[in-house]
């Protein structure tokens, strides 16, 4: 395989990301590009727009389509699979996959901030497929909160198997069988002009998921 080239700054894609680089860097090695023609920029999930629309990013990694008119959404570039976050503690913390359904035995959290709320709904549910409610009590605002909370409660986070890579140990990451994994995909600003290689880059990633 030939060796990718050294990007120059003016070729690095800057790409938004919460919480973990490390669904993005999948990604970016599946459309056969070095790590380093990357530069990430995390968003927080309270305001994840905001960067973007500043122009401090070319594109961002999505999950599902928020449905913001001055969004648009790639094809799929991979899938993310579920699971719920929980402190070692927790009755759910050493089960190898979870339902859905033991989900409304706990307390959730609620839509942060400007996070599109139909995304959050497919992020966490407000019932369970039999109709139970999922009780969505707690403040969501950044990662760091999020751990100290599930670490001090039985609250859990649905959530995604990709955060196991940035979790601290005491937070378990629980797969849930019965929920299917999120589409993955690149967002950028309806209008926006995007440089050519940032472009290629988005074909490719799209092309590489269809492989």
């Amino acid at each position: 395989m030939p060796r990718l080239p050294t990007p120059t700054p003016l070729d690095t894609i800057r790409l938004g990301i919460h919480g973990s680089n490390h669904l993005a860097s999948r990604v970016v090695t599946a459309a056969g590009y070095a790590q380093s023609s990357v530069e990430y920029v995390p968003y927080e999930v309270t305001e994840p727009f905001a960067p973007l629309r500043a122009g401090h990013l070319h594109i961002m990694i999505v999950k599902y389509d928020p449905d913001e008119p001055d969004i648009v959404v790639s094809d799929p570039v991979g899938f993310d699979g579920r699971a719920v976050l929980v402190g070692a503690h927790h009755p759910l913390a050493d089960r190898e996959t979870v339902s859905v359904e033991e989900v409304a035995d706990y307390d959730g959290f609620q839509c942060p901030g400007d996070f599109p709320a139909n995304v959050w709904d497919l992020v966490v549910p407000p019932r369970t497929p039999r109709g139970r409610t999922i009780r969505r009590v707690h403040s969501m605002t950044t990662l760091p909160k999020l751990v100290e909370l599930l670490g001090a409660t039985t609250a859990l986070h649905v959530s995604f198997q990709s955060l196991d890579a940035v979790l601290p140990a005491h937070i378990r990451v629980v797969p849930v069988h019965d929920l299917p994994p999120s589409p993955v995909a690149l967002a950028w600003l309806r209008g926006a002009e995007l440089p050519d290689h940032v472009r290629a880059f988005v074909a490719e990633a799209e092309q590489a998921a269809r492989r």
